[in-house]
């Protein structure tokens, strides 16, 4: 069996994935190997402002920046916990180094870092995670669930989320409206 690597890539979900988990969004691929893939949705924000989630958490929230950024649905594993993607890479306590550049970290210290104003300089937050058993997304993809695409910094960090798939469709050269919902051949 032929064998990929997403790690550090989009998955653009198809427009008849049916599953409301991933209906219209962007993933980016954290982590894949033999032993299944990890990803957060980056484009699905929540009724959570990152101000409300840092008093859920009891840390003190010193730099008001981002206090009414949102925080984003990751996906429906662990939802109850949250993960910083986030560039630069940085030290902290429990970070997956997904390139050079970018992690993807789940311990508190980088939280508190992010509420003095000593954090990363972009971060997405989440609650939840989306994770795909040895061959799952393989299978998925071969079904048209998924497009792929090469990940960007500016499309992952800077663009409203409302704009994310369209720009990673156009990174591919193909307009939504070319998509169909219907599985088959022409």
């Amino acid at each position: 069996m032929e064998t990929i690597n997403l790690t550090n890539h989009f998955l653009i979900a198809m427009p008849n994935m049916a599953d409301p988990y991933f209906s219209n969004t962007l993933t980016y691929i954290c982590e894949h190997s033999e032993n299944g893939a990890i990803g957060l949705v980056i484009n699905k924000p929540i009724d959570i402002t990152l101000g409300h989630l840092f008093e859920q958490v009891n840390i003190s929230l010193d730099n008001a920046a981002f206090a009414q950024d949102a925080v984003r649905f990751g996906g429906p594993v662990k939802v109850e916990c949250g993960f910083v993607l986030h560039q630069p890479l940085g030290d902290w306590n429990s970070t997956l180094k997904v390139d050079a550049n970018v992690g993807m970290t789940t311990s508190r210290d980088i939280l508190e870092a992010m509420a003095r104003g000593e954090g990363p300089d972009r971060v997405i937050v989440t609650l939840g995670y989306a994770g795909w058993s040895p061959g799952q997304l393989e299978e998925e993809i071969k079904r048209n669930g998924w497009l792929t695409v090469e990940a960007d910094l500016h499309l992952l960090f800077d663009l409203p989320d409302e704009e994310k798939v369209a720009a990673a469709m156009q990174k591919l050269g193909v307009h939504p409206a070319m998509l169909s919902d219907a599985v088959g051949h022409a």
